[in-house]
C-alpha cells in the first residue's frame, strides 16, 4: 500500500513539475541562448547522476552500451530538449508545451514505418485528426505572430524537437541496454549536454558572468534539480510501480500546467479559443495513446504465436510512447 502511495505521489510530481519546466526554460533563455542553457542543465544533471551511481559502486558500461546511450542522448535530449529550450526564445512556453504534447502522434508514424505496421483503427485516425485540429485552432489564433520569421522559426524548432524525441523513442525500443534506468539516463544527459555545449560554443555563444542574473540561476538550478533529477527519478519510479497507461496521464496535464503558468506569470496570451484548442489537442493525444494501449494488449496476446516474432519489440515501442522525458 505504501509503495503504491509513493508511486502516486511520484506521478503527481511528474504531472505538475514537468509542466513547469517550460516556464523555467522561457525565463532562462531571456539571459542565455537556449542551446547553452540546455547544455549546462543536462551536463550538470548528468555529472550528478552518474557520479551518484559510480560512488555506489556501479561499473562504467561497456563501449557498445555507451555508444547506444550516446546516440539516444543526442536524439532525445540534444535533438529534443535542446531544440525545445532554444525555441522558448521565440514562442510562448504554453505554445511549446501544447505542440510537444503531440509526440505520441509522431511516435505512431515512426512506429508504423520503422517497427511494425501497427493496425490502423478508426480511433487512431480520429485521434490524429482531432489533435491536429486542436493545433490548427491554436495557430489560427496566432496568425499575426506567424507573420514573424522568428516566431515561425520557434515553431519549426519545437516541431523538430518532437520528431527527434519520437524517432529516439522508437529506436530505443529496439535496444535492450541492460543498465539501470537512472544510471543510463545520467550518461545520456552527460553526453547530450557536452554535445549541446559544443554546438553553443560553435555558434559563437560564450559564458559571461554578467549573464548569470538571479533569474538565470533560478531557472538553471530549477531545471537541473526539479526538471531533470527529481522529475525523471519520480517518472521512473512511477513507471515501475504503476500501469504505464496510468503514468501516461502526465502528458495530458503538462501542457495545461504550462499554459496556465505562462498566462499567470509571464502574461502569455490565453483566451477561450486557445483554451478550447488546447483541450481538443489533449483529447486527440489521449485517443491516440488509448489506441496504442489497445494495440499493445493485442500484441501481448499474440506473443506466443510463432508468426508474430516482432510483438515484443512492438510492445516496447508502445511503452516508449509513455516515456517522454522532459523537458
Amino acid at each position: 500500500m505504501k509503495k503504491n502511495t509513493n508511486a502516486y505521489i511520484a506521478l503527481v510530481i511528474v504531472s505538475f513539475f514537468w509542466g513547469t519546466t517550460y516556464l523555467a526554460s522561457r525565463i532562462g533563455v531571456q539571459h542565455m541562448h537556449g542551446m547553452m542553457l540546455a547544455g549546462l542543465r543536462q551536463t550538470t544533471a548528468g555529472i550528478l547522476l552518474t557520479g551518484f551511481f559510480l560512488l555506489r559502486g556501479f561499473k562504467i558500461p561497456q563501449v557498445p552500451i555507451l555508444s547506444k546511450l550516446f546516440v539516444i542522448g543526442v536524439l532525445m535530449l540534444c535533438g529534443s530538449n535542446g531544440l525545445m529550450t532554444w525555441a522558448m526564445q521565440y514562442i510562448p512556453s504554453g505554445m511549446g508545451a501544447i505542440i510537444a504534447a503531440t509526440v505520441p502522434i509522431w511516435i505512431t508514424i515512426f512506429s508504423y514505418f520503422l517497427v511494425q505496421r501497427t493496425k490502423i483503427t478508426v480511433q487512431l485516425v480520429l485521434g490524429m485528426i482531432i489533435g491536429l485540429l486542436g493545433i490548427g485552432g491554436i495557430f489560427y489564433d496566432h496568425l499575426k505572430e506567424l507573420m514573424d520569421p522568428q516566431y515561425r522559426f520557434g515553431v519549426v524548432l519545437v516541431t523538430s524537437a518532437c520528431v527527434f524525441w519520437a524517432l529516439g523513442s522508437v529506436l530505443t525500443a529496439k535496444w535492450a541496454l541492460g543498465v539501470n534506468y537512472l544510471y543510463g539516463a545520467g550518461f545520456q544527459m552527460l553526453f547530450s549536454g557536452i554535445v549541446m555545449l559544443g554546438i553553443a560554443f560553435g555558434m559563437g555563444q560564450h559564458l559571461r558572468a554578467e549573464n548569470f542574473a538571479p533569474d538565470l540561476w533560478g531557472s538553471l538550478l530549477y531545471l537541473i534539480f526539479i526538471g531533470s533529477i527529481l522529475g525523471y527519478s519520480a517518472y521512473v519510479y512511477a513507471l515501475n510501480n504503476l500501469p504505464p497507461s496510468l503514468v501516461s496521464i502526465y502528458a495530458y496535464i503538462n501542457p495545461l500546467v504550462a499554459v496556465a503558468l505562462g498566462w499567470l506569470i509571464l502574461n502569455e496570451k490565453l483566451n477561450w479559443m486557445i483554451g478550447v484548442s488546447c483541450l481538443v489537442t489533449v483529447l486527440g493525444v489521449y485517443l491516440v495513446n488509448n489506441a496504442f494501449n489497445k494495440n499493445k494488449k493485442s500484441y501481448e496476446r499474440s506473443k506466443r504465436d510463432p508468426d508474430t516474432q516482432l510483438a515484443p519489440r512492438i510492445s516496447a515501442s508502445i511503452r516508449a510512447v509513455e516515456q517522454r522525458v522532459d523537458q
